[in-house]
């Protein structure tokens, strides 16, 4: 079943947020399919489309894992499946 999801981080730029956020999806079988980030005024912003449908771990417990993977980084992360993304917009 296809499941993608996108992923937004958000935090003071510092060395290793995209590694450690990167590493972790690697960890659970989720693929990157698509990233942007920036830095805006010294403030880390990056979005990411991912391919979970062979993650090892359920949806709920992907943003769970992310976070522990980048809670000693000072970022916040947030993870939403992207039909519901896209449903919330036609609405």
């Amino acid at each position: 079943m296809d499941m993608k999801a996108v992923v937004s981080v958000i935090g003071r730029d510092r060395t290793g947020i995209i590694a450690a956020v990167a590493s972790a999806l690697a960890e659970h079988n989720i693929n990157i399919e698509d990233i942007s980030q920036t830095i805006m005024q010294n403030n880390f912003v990056m979005i990411m489309l991912v391919d979970a449908s062979a993650a090892d771990v359920s949806f709920d417990k992907i943003g769970e894992a992310l976070q522990a993977a980048v809670a000693e980084l000072g970022v916040t992360v947030h993870v939403q499946r992207e039909d519901l993304l896209r449903a919330m917009q036609r609405v």
